[in-house]
């Protein structure tokens, strides 16, 4: 059956929760009526003995015109801490001051944090005054993707979930990660969830997600309508339009999983708690270098995966990325030798490169795509019991983090993940 991407859509998960535009958290604040010719000598006074460094939004003067009136002035004194005797909480420094101008206090509201939106900076102006400031970065995508770029970034959601249920188990699907360069959009890694592990007959460890025995996988390379190259699986029949599938396999929802379950005597499967679908496919991101950069890499390491060789062997290498919105630091490139050309680079990890994921990532993993220094991050259903990315966390608004990546949603009909697309 084709689907339908015409009727999805592309949002943007802001880096902090949305508030409801008329609850704003609010904070009390001891304020007063003053005389206009005292403002300036009471704004400097107060700024030195009850500054409000977590109320930087608020300003400190309120004015209110009357009609046929002179304007009417009120400043902020300080904050009102909570107690049944508000009035005593009020510090000395700031008594001697109402002592001094015999200005009256009372108790008002004002916002607690500065506005996401103009709305919400119309709707807290209307408690007391504050500032907004619209955001200065440039995230692309943010205000929009040209038609374009939407029909790319839903080609590689279309693989990504094709990954995800074309898995040899007909009731169960997995996560599924496709790691992009957007410069020439080509996919460099692609994987799926291995936490559930097999051995195969000659004693090496299989490094195949599956919550069964594998089967053989045909992958097929072939640019689509927009170029954009990718590895397409063949899938397998057992999944139909009746089917109810099982999403207990999808180990960023349940990435604890593991832990219940009891190995079985005489079984060649195992558990792996780490090996999330995002994590295998930067492993595989990192063999892929290994292979085209042999220079940067030591000698003798092993290169496993079949799933990182059909979506990178036919593709170019890595080309030097000349724009970035992050720090140099992030961008240090090794000439390689070893039969390469000199002019041919490594970018540093997978700095400026996509990740579509079929689901929100864990804490785990979102915060191994920071250390990748991914650039944006794709997902299509949210994680309700450990998302990292807007669900429970939003980890891509921390601001103590030295990398910070650019998060949107691919809305699309739970559907599509019972049937053939």
């Amino acid at each position: 059956m084709e689907v339908e991407m015409n009727k999805w859509e592309i949002i943007y998960v802001p880096d902090s929760p949305p508030r409801l535009i008329n609850q704003q958290p609010t904070v009390d604040v001891f304020a007063s009526l003053i005389e206009p010719k005292l403002a300036n000598t009471l704004v400097r006074r107060l700024n030195q003995i009850a500054p409000l460094e977590n109320l930087r939004h608020v300003k400190r003067i309120r004015k209110n015109c009357f009609e046929g009136g002179k304007p009417q002035l009120s400043v902020i004194l300080c904050l009102a801490l909570e107690s049944e005797n508000q009035s005593a909480t009020i510090p000395n420094d700031i008594l001697e001051l109402i002592n001094a101008y015999q200005l009256s206090p009372f108790i008002t509201k004002v916002a607690k944090y500065a506005a996401l939106s103009k709305e919400e900076w119309e709707e807290q102006s209307k408690l007391w005054p504050t500032s907004y400031h619209p955001p200065t970065y440039n995230i692309d995508g943010i205000t929009g993707f040209s038609e374009e770029d939407s029909q790319s970034i839903f080609n590689f959601m279309k693989f990504a979930i094709e990954r995800a249920i074309s898995g040899p188990c007909c009731d169960q699907v997995v996560n599924a990660a496709i790691i992009v360069d957007p410069s020439v959009r080509q996919v460099i890694a692609n994987a799926c969830d291995q936490t559930c592990v097999w051995d195969n007959p000659t004693g090496n460890t299989s490094l195949e997600t599956r919550c069964c025995e594998r089967v053989g996988d045909s992958t097929v390379h072939k640019p689509d309508s927009n170029g954009v190259v990718i590895s397409e699986p063949s899938l397998s029949a057992c999944i139909d339009d009746d089917s109810q599938l099982s999403y207990t396999g999808v180990s960023c929802l349940y990435p604890r999983r593991w832990t219940e379950q009891r190995p079985c005597a005489g079984s060649s499967r195992y558990w792996h708690p780490l090996r999330h679908a995002a994590l295998v496919a930067i492993e595989y991101a990192t063999e892929r270098d290994r292979r085209l950069f042999p220079g940067s890499y030591s000698e003798g390491q092993p290169i496993q995966g079949d799933d990182m060789q059909s979506s990178s062997m036919s593709l170019p290498a890595k080309k030097q990325k000349t724009k970035t919105t992050e720090d140099d630091s992030d961008m240090v490139l090794k000439k390689c030798t070893d039969n390469l050309p000199s002019e041919v680079v490594r970018p540093y990890l997978c700095t400026g490169f996509d990740i579509y994921l079929v689901w929100e990532p864990c804490a785990m993993c979102a915060m191994a795509l920071v250390h990748q220094r991914i650039r944006r991050i794709f997902y299509a259903f949210p994680n309700p019991n450990a998302g990292a990315l807007g669900s429970v966390y939003r980890l891509q608004g921390e601001k103590s983090l030295n990398h910070h990546y650019a998060v949107f949603r691919v809305l699309l009909p739970e559907e599509i993940l019972y049937k053939r697309i």
